[in-house]
């Protein structure tokens, strides 16, 4: 595949997953220094490793939630966990992947994690 069917088939599962208007706003509020970043988290991220037909979505969702809870990186992870309500996860297996993270990477982090959870429910309801 080249760059620049990595590039549109990442676009395409972003935009399943994250929403188009998040990702129009990633890609719109990106500068010169910021676009060359968008594009390799398109390309690389979405076009090579969430488009593999290895693991479902769901279960990317989980390891994925499950990191950014372990590196404690709250703005990525409401918009993961968002995306993980996209992709099929309940609310309940959220908070399941969060308390496996906590027990693995600390409870700061689970702490953190769950906090954001929360707040992506309320936004939901």
């Amino acid at each position: 595949m080249s760059e620049s069917e990595r590039f549109t088939a990442g676009m395409k599962v972003r935009r399943e997953v994250l929403g188009d208007a998040y990702v129009d706003r990633a890609m719109q509020g990106a500068d010169a220094l910021g676009q060359p970043l968008q594009e390799l988290i398109t390309e690389v991220a979405w076009g090579t490793v969430w488009s593999r037909p290895g693991l479902p979505r769901k279960t990317r969702s989980f390891i994925t939630m499950a990191m950014l809870t372990v590196l404690n990186r709250p703005h990525e992870l409401a918009i993961h966990v968002r995306g993980a309500l996209r992709n099929g996860c309940t609310r309940e297996e959220i908070v399941e992947v969060i308390l496996q993270a906590a027990v693995y990477g600390g409870a700061p982090a689970g702490l953190d994690g769950m906090r954001v959870a929360r707040e992506v429910f309320a936004e939901s309801d």
